[in-house]
């Protein structure tokens, strides 16, 4: 499978805004940094890859991250589990102010010849609390960062089929199951009935393998029953498009 080219928003550094909560009256500037690359694609052959974290803020802050192995149920609902497949070297990072470090996420257990294997690394800053000058108790708040790890031999890849039905009040929904051997990241769906585009939808979804996701489309118009297709256009550029029938 070729690694797909990242869109325009892919390709931006992912920004991560720390939030801040104090305990007292009183606040405090919380950290601002970046990672890239926002997805990570790796190899059965690569061992480790590398990462840069940047500090954008003009405090220090600490970094630290855990990955986890990312999987879908049918329906397409998330699950992530810790797990030591994959280690970021080092595992807690500081960075000084406007600083920038390349870290190694690296591989520690045998690729799948077979099949993609996919994970999510959470990159979060490590929150202190800290005095501040009225004697007051800040408590920072990080958010996190999720970015997908994708290990992918040649031989895997994405197999999607999708259908059309009613959605709520005039929405049109497609339901789209990949039964394939690695990831799909759907970018955009259209509904049309010949030349005319009855709905149409943008996104990011990812449809691991073994799961579906309904995607939904509020139409412009009342759609009478009767054939339809349903195009789906995915993260590399490439579109795919089924022949249904709404009801």
């Amino acid at each position: 499978m070729n690694t797909p080219k990242p869109g325009i928003a892919a390709l931006l550094p992912a920004l991560l805004l720390g939030a801040v909560f104090s305990a007292l009256p009183g606040h405090a500037d919380a950290g601002v940094f970046s990672v890239t690359p926002v997805r990570i694609y790796m190899q059965p052959r690569d061992r480790a890859v590398a990462i840069t974290l940047t500090n954008e803020g003009d405090t220090e802050v600490a970094l630290q991250a855990d990955i986890n192995v990312w999987t879908q149920k049918p329906d397409g609902t998330d699950d992530l589990v810790l797990t030591e497949d994959l280690i970021l070297s080092p595992p807690i990072i500081k960075l000084a102010p406007k600083a920038r470090q390349v870290v190694r996420l690296a591989l520690l257990k045998p690729a799948d010849a077979s099949r993609q294997l996919t994970y999510r690394m959470i990159v979060r800053e490590v929150p202190e609390a800290t005095a501040a000058s009225n004697k007051t108790i800040e408590v920072p708040i990080a958010l996190a960062l999720s970015l997908p790890v994708f290990i992918t031999p040649p031989v895997a890849k994405r197999d999607i089929s999708c259908t059309a039905a009613r959605g709520a009040a005039q929405a049109l929904v497609a339901t789209c199951a990949n039964t394939g051997t690695a990831y799909a990241q759907i970018r955009e769906v259209t509904f049309k009935r010949g030349e005319q585009q009855l709905a149409r939808l943008e996104g990011g979804t990812y449809i691991l393998p073994g799961a579906s996701r309904p995607l939904s489309a509020n139409s412009t118009q009342p759609v009478s029953p009767g054939p339809m297709q349903v195009t789906v256009t995915f993260d590399d550029g490439k579109s795919q498009s089924f022949e249904a029938v709404l009801p």
